[in-house]
């Protein structure tokens, strides 16, 4: 991704705070993009038996696109104090779409996986759904966190604590509190660390890091389980001592921050034509996961061409394409009402 042609001056600014009714450029070019690397990333999950570099890059994406993500969340939730319309808006832009798509997900997971019997349940996020109900539970402990001394800390030892034992399927717990410092992360972040993030220095210093980490990642392939960045088994469940957590946690913690760091100095801060798609991000993130999912109902990957280097750039495109047609406007209109409900007709009017 090139670094959007601005003086240095403007390249090194922070993100400013957006004019009354107007959005921040970068946030929104740095979503787009790691909404993109999510649908990606879905789509090479079936190509990494048998390509050492499609699991190497698989590993290395995983590393901190859903970091990148959450961090994002949790800059955009210091100022959640719990205030009437911020809960309104807590229950219709999650609670509701939870609901509604874990709902649509066991409707289409029992015909694309033969399983007519599978059961609706609230308590356990199918697939992708499993983001709304964390970020719910994370937003609502946003003032706890702010309020902490050391607050990344103490997430980052409940992240570790969480490795030692199963906790279970509800509501992903797991993933819930090992992507926990993550969102605290976010949290503490002002407008300076992103000025920091994107001056040229680190835009430069992001090209060998990244080299590194994918090299790193194409040695480590073979040689570890790539669950551990999916933050949602424990150590025992992963086939490793209960110690293992305790150290890999934090390891991971730093290396994906670092990545991060690296990935949002090479997004550019001026308007461009994937600005606008980066509004619209929640919807394909929510609707990319059908197409994934029908793709392995009809067997596109079952053809020897798709396993091929360049089947690989092909399922590549076409993740981007798709991911990218589902943020358009014209979607977000038709499924403004699934995705983000306004249903004032469920709360009482303030006095």
């Amino acid at each position: 991704m090139s670094p959007a042609a601005q003086t240095a001056p403007e390249r090194a600014a922070p993100p400013r705070p957006a004019a009354s009714g107007q959005r921040d450029a970068f946030f929104d070019n740095a979503k787009y993009a790691a909404i993109v690397l999510v649908a990606v990333g879905h789509a090479w999950e079936p190509l990494r038996d048998g390509s050492r570099a499609v699991s190497a890059l698989y590993m290395l994406v995983y590393a901190f696109h859903m970091p990148a993500f959450i961090i994002i969340s949790g800059y955009f939730s210091r100022s959640f104090e719990a205030r009437p319309e911020q809960l309104k808006r807590l229950v219709t832009g999650l609670l509701v779409p939870y609901v509604i798509f874990e709902t649509a997900y066991t409707f289409f997971t029992r015909w694309t996986d033969g399983e007519p019997g599978r059961p609706i349940s609230l308590l356990d996020p199918l697939y992708l759904t499993w983001f709304l109900a964390a970020l719910f539970m994370w937003r609502l402990t946003a003032p706890l966190w702010r309020r902490l001394r050391y607050a990344v800390g103490v997430a980052l030892a409940v992240a570790m604590l969480a490795t030692l034992s199963p906790i279970g399927n509800d509501l992903d717990l797991q993933r819930v509190l090992q992507f926990l410092p993550y969102f605290v992360v976010g949290l503490m972040l002002r407008p300076e660390h992103f000025r920091w993030v994107r001056r040229r220095a680190v835009r430069i210093a992001a090209v060998p890091v990244f080299a590194g980490a994918l090299a790193v990642a194409y040695w480590a392939q073979p040689r570890m389980t790539g669950g551990w960045f999916y933050h949602r088994d424990s150590a025992g469940e992963l086939g490793a001592p209960p110690w293992a957590g305790l150290v890999m946690t934090p390891v991971l913690f730093v290396c994906s921050l670092v990545l991060v760091a690296c990935f949002l100095s090479w997004v550019p801060g001026r308007r461009m034509w994937c600005t606008v798609l980066g509004t619209g991000t929640l919807f394909g993130y929510l609707l990319h996961g059908f197409v994934t999912q029908a793709a392995g109902r009809f067997d596109w990957y079952d053809r020897a061409w798709v396993h091929t280097p360049g089947g690989a750039l092909v399922v590549t495109a076409v993740a981007a394409t798709v991911v990218t047609l589902l943020c358009t406007p014209p979607v977000r209109h038709a499924l403004r009402w699934v995705v983000e409900p306004r249903m004032p007709w469920l709360f009482r009017r303030d006095p």
